[in-house]
């Protein structure tokens, strides 16, 4: 064999060990989407891929307990081991920890709901959350994500970087408007920004749905960047506009409170 066609066989090996990856990966992140669990048709066509080629690599994932089937049923779902590697995030972001106890206690002050969310590319993902005992709540399921033009927690991390580099991020999600209420302008959004980045705080005011108000705040790291918002969402009959200025200074705090506790400082306005 000569070296030419060494150098071809090796370049198309990877090249298929980096498309198995991909397309593993891909996998994982249905199975984590479905509550239910997923046969080997429903991944299969979830992917476009063969039913070979997708047992193939649900059992190579299994074998290291990255997924499990039941076998009665014939249900894949996400094993153990996928539960160990995101928790190592999880640890790795101590302020997810460190915040807990100001999220329960935001929660009994104000008696909505408190989330966590951190800024993910163009997206804000919730990577913690205290719920409300009143029956009607927000609820986020942990990992997913809100639109950053349309919530409280994007506004606010949205708020503190650079203009350009926001409204950038910005025009990949072309501003959807879920109401009537959404900013949909990029004018007027650029504004808005600059508005909440003056006062500390961000307010989704029935923006991403109907009847829902959330109030958010950064946590900042040590170097002054944040890190994550802090919120409360509650009903509008429940969080009215005369409640705004107190509730808004009650999540400020706790912010500044989880900042202070994970040795990070907020920068002057």
């Amino acid at each position: 064999m000569t070296e030419e066609v060494k150098v071809k066989k090796n370049k198309a090996s990877s090249a298929t060990q980096v498309q198995s990856l991909s397309r593993a990966l891909l996998l994982l992140e249905r199975l984590a989407a479905s509550d239910m669990g997923m046969s080997l048709t429903e991944v299969a066509n979830s992917l476009d891929l063969a039913p070979s080629t997708t047992h193939r690599l649900l059992n190579s994932l299994r074998s290291h307990d990255f997924v499990d089937v039941d076998d009665t049923q014939g249900l894949w779902s996400i094993g153990v081991n996928a539960f160990a590697v995101g928790n190592a995030y999880l640890k790795k972001r101590d302020v997810i920890a460190q915040s807990r106890p100001f999220m329960k206690r935001l929660v009994a002050e104000t008696g909505e709901t408190s989330n966590l969310a951190i800024l993910e590319q163009d997206r804000v993902v919730y990577v913690g959350q205290v719920e409300s005992a009143q029956t009607m709540r927000m609820v986020v399921s942990l990992g997913s994500s809100s639109p950053l033009h349309a919530s409280g927690v994007g506004k606010a991390l949205l708020s503190v970087v650079p203009v350009a580099d926001a409204m950038a991020l910005i025009k990949q999600t072309d501003m959807v408007a879920f109401t009537e209420h959404t900013i949909t302008d990029a004018e007027q959004f650029a504004a808005e920004l600059q508005h909440i980045k003056q006062q500390g705080y961000s307010l989704d005011d029935e923006e991403q749905f109907e009847g829902l108000r959330c109030i958010a705040a950064n946590i900042y790291n040590e170097y002054g960047e944040a890190v994550a918002a802090i919120s409360i969402s509650g009903p509008a009959v429940r969080v009215k506009r005369e409640r705004l200025t107190h509730l808004s200074q009650l999540v400020v705090d706790a912010a500044q409170e989880v900042t202070q506790a994970i040795g990070g400082k907020t920068p002057q306005r």
